[in-house]
């Protein structure tokens, strides 16, 4: 079994809940590829929703079929009672729950049919298919003013994968506006061949295919963003470690130029976000994977891992950049660089303190606390007219102050992150995945302020109280989130 992170991790249990009753008004047409208004509100009712994937949660007595929670945002932000739970045992969801599917594996959302309504989009790319293991599948699931209801498989392009079995379709998902035609795209990775489907999207799942990313053979990340201002989003493809380039290559696609290398640049999963707050998306890429984790030739990453940050402009981001990176050993970054911290598993990139500047979190769920081993952390590095800056960063653990739980060996707090305003205050939440905490894994939220994440009153939300139920293995719960993570 796959699992991107240092210690072996099975297993969940989860039931199919129903829909919490929500109140909401229906929302206004959709007029923009992934604006914030529609870009995860499935309900409509204006506040953000999240999505928590728990990939290996069981459904009934089937082990590891997995499932996606979302949680309802509302003014006092999320909890665990306003919520569904998405399997593919409910009503309207293709498939069949089965054993090591990872459904919920990966989740993104976006608007796909243009009705107003965000969409969920989730990966379970280790689905048998026609009876070839770990073909995977991706799944939308349709928003709609009384939430999430129906869906339909997104299925890869004819020829996908020919003569071979472990393609693991949908292991990163991505959506954009490619074309500028105010109609969100989505692309999705897997480890045989990328492909990409222009929208808008039919209630059968199906797009307009563009063979975009289909030559690259293998495809860990794909990231989607306007890097250039132009209203179109850009593609950047992350093959991940090829024989010559263990620390990932990266790729860019645009309507003008067509595929171009940037070749300074490395990465396994990657984000946009305007940091610099110049208008132009800047991408931030994440190499986790060090030489004492990778059992084989020397020249992953950093050691503990390390992120990049290639800045966008008016000439979008071109192949002589160079990126500024940042890992523990960097002047400022909280935390020290130690084998196998895994800094970089996961990113995401949004405004904390609603000062205009695009921040910057990332996971490290390998990091040793005291002697803790992976009991992991998450560091967040402040936006600024300059960039991205290690002044007022800070780090978190369960071991922080005002942070609820405890510190506990092989939590993995930091396997998956994520940066968005739940609450409509313009301040993204704070939120971070420990994975394997409990029996049945967690997630911290805290509320952004002009400060930062407020501690105090902080959050964690775990599997059981949202539905899951865990038998004899671990749960799950937190290991996806809507921002990417380094999947293996």
């Amino acid at each position: 079994m796959r699992r991107a992170v240092a210690t072996a991790v099975v297993l969940a249990a989860a039931v199919a809940v129903p829909l919490t009753p929500v109140s909401s008004s229906a929302a206004s047409p959709y007029k923009g590829a992934n604006t914030a208004a529609v870009q995860d509100d499935f309900n409509g009712d204006g506040y953000r929703d999240l999505a928590i994937g728990a990939p290996d949660a069981a459904n009934g007595g089937v082990e590891a079929a997995g499932s996606v929670v979302v949680l309802y945002g509302s003014a006092s932000t999320v909890g665990a009672t306003r919520r569904t739970v998405i399997t593919q045992a409910t009503t309207g969801i293709p498939g069949d729950p089965e054993e090591y599917d990872g459904f919920g594996t990966t989740v993104t959302s976006a608007d796909l049919d243009r009705d107003g309504y965000a969409d969920l989009i989730v990966g379970a790319p280790d689905e048998g298919v026609s009876g070839k293991s770990s073909r995977g599948t991706v799944t939308v699931v349709w928003g709609g003013p009384s939430g999430l209801k129906g869906g339909a498989n997104i299925a890869p392009p004819t020829g996908f994968g020919d003569g071979r079995t472990y393609c693991r379709y949908g292991m990163s998902l991505a959506t954009g506006d490619v074309d500028g035609d105010g109609v969100p795209d989505a692309a999705i990775g897997s480890d045989c061949e990328g492909a990409t489907y222009r929208g808008p999207f039919t209630r059968a799942g199906k797009g307009t295919y563009d063979d975009r990313g289909s030559d690259f053979g293998a495809t860990r990340g794909v990231v989607m963003g306007d890097v250039d201002g132009d209203g179109k989003a850009e593609q950047f493809w992350l093959p991940g470690p090829t024989d010559g380039d263990l620390r990932g290559p990266v790729y860019v696609i645009t309507e003008q130029e067509g595929r171009v290398e940037l070749p300074y640049a490395d990465g396994h999963a990657g984000a946009i976000g305007d940091i610099n707050g110049d208008g132009y998306g800047d991408l931030v890429t994440g190499i986790s994977t060090d030489d004492s984790m990778s059992g084989g030739p020397a020249g992953w990453a950093h050691r503990g891992g390390e992120i990049q940050v290639l800045y966008g402009s008016a000439q979008g981001i071109t192949a002589g950049q160079k990126p500024k990176v940042y890992q523990q050993d960097t002047a400022g970054v909280p935390g020290a660089a130690e084998n196998g911290d895994m800094f970089g598993q996961s990113l995401s990139i949004g405004d904390v303190n609603k000062d205009g500047y695009a921040d910057v979190l990332v996971g490290a769920p390998g990091e040793g606390v005291g002697t803790h081993k992976t009991a992991g952390t998450a560091v967040l590095l402040r936006g600024s007219a300059a960039g991205l800056t290690t002044a007022k960063a800070a780090g978190y653990t369960q071991d922080t102050a005002g942070v609820p739980g405890t510190v506990e060996t092989g939590d993995q707090f930091g396997a998956a992150v994520h940066l968005a305003d739940l609450n409509k205050d313009g301040k993204a939440e704070t939120v971070v995945g420990a994975p394997t905490e409990n029996s049945d894994g967690c997630v911290w939220v805290a509320r952004g302020s002009a400060s930062g994440p407020v501690l105090k009153g902080s959050a964690n939300i775990c599997g059981k109280s949202t539905g899951i139920t865990v038998h004899g293995v671990k749960g799950y719960f937190g290991a996806a989130l809507g921002s990417p993570h380094v999947e293996l």
